[in-house]
């Protein structure tokens, strides 16, 4: 019994110590990112590879789940004679809770892990280094523009992936699109759209900064590299998944 005690204090001393070590990793990125210069040309570029090559797997992610969501509530509210509240039903799914949490866990999939590989493999290549001896600050260059780069652009696909899992919605229904909006929107406050779909924004800050926290400390050798990719999408989703509550009950107490 006394083993196990301690064996569970060490691993919360392990968590608490990780937490520790990411949020002094965060204050030396955003001290560092508030001197100029702006790396313009590199953050265009991780929009560009983080946004919009994004764009058809997210749109596809949002379609799907438009698709499911009309399936499910279709039969459900069909029995209770309730088939005008469909469209509202969708449309309230998408923005409040699934366009940004989907979007989210898709990005966090196909960027994180890419963000963890690129960084680890230059980690130990030692390409970082070699950008420290030439006085360029590899924070500002490779962390603070993917970050900032996946807080833009969450937003941006969380819009995309709402109005393709609205639309799929609207094709299953095979009612006219104009009343299909009609209802779906009748009920839609501007408190119920924009602090779900901004939250997307802090989804894409945690992405940024666990797999690039992750990608920068990679030791020793390549297969670290492969570990660090891995702990990058798990951790990733995962505290994606833990703020996703934290926020929507926040934003139900501020705006409820």
């Amino acid at each position: 019994m006394a083993a196990r005690g301690h064996k569970h204090a060490s691993g919360a001393l392990t968590l608490f110590s990780w937490f520790g070590e990411v949020a002094v990793f965060s204050g030396r990125l955003f001290k560092r990112s508030i001197r100029p210069p702006v790396e313009a040309r590199e953050l265009l570029r991780q929009l560009d590879e983080i946004g919009t090559k994004s764009i058809p797997l997210v749109a596809l992610a949002g379609a799907a789940i438009g698709a499911v969501l009309t399936l499910h509530t279709q039969d459900t509210l069909e029995r209770f004679g309730a088939e005008s509240l469909i469209p509202s039903l969708i449309v309230f799914s998408m923005i409040q809770e699934s366009g940004p949490l989907i979007t989210a866990l898709v990005v966090a999939g196909r960027v994180g892990s890419g963000i963890g590989a690129e960084l680890g493999a230059m980690k130990v290549t030692e390409q970082i280094d070699a950008l420290q001896v030439s006085a360029i600050d590899p924070l500002k260059l490779l962390v603070f523009t993917r970050v900032l780069a996946l807080t833009v652009a969450l937003p941006l696909l969380t819009l995309f992936a709402d109005a393709c899992g609205i639309l799929t919605g609207y094709i299953i229904n095979r009612i006219p699109l104009a009343l299909f909006l009609e209802e779906g929107f009748r009920y839609i406050r501007i408190e119920d759209f924009v602090p779900h779909t901004l939250r997307s924004a802090i989804f894409g800050l945690i992405i940024g900064l666990i797999s690039c926290y992750q990608g920068m400390n990679v030791r020793g050798s390549t297969a670290e590299v492969g570990r660090a990719t891995t702990r990058s999408v798990v951790l990733s989703m995962l505290l994606v998944i833990v703020a996703d509550v934290i926020l929507v009950k926040l934003i139900y107490l501020i705006f409820g």
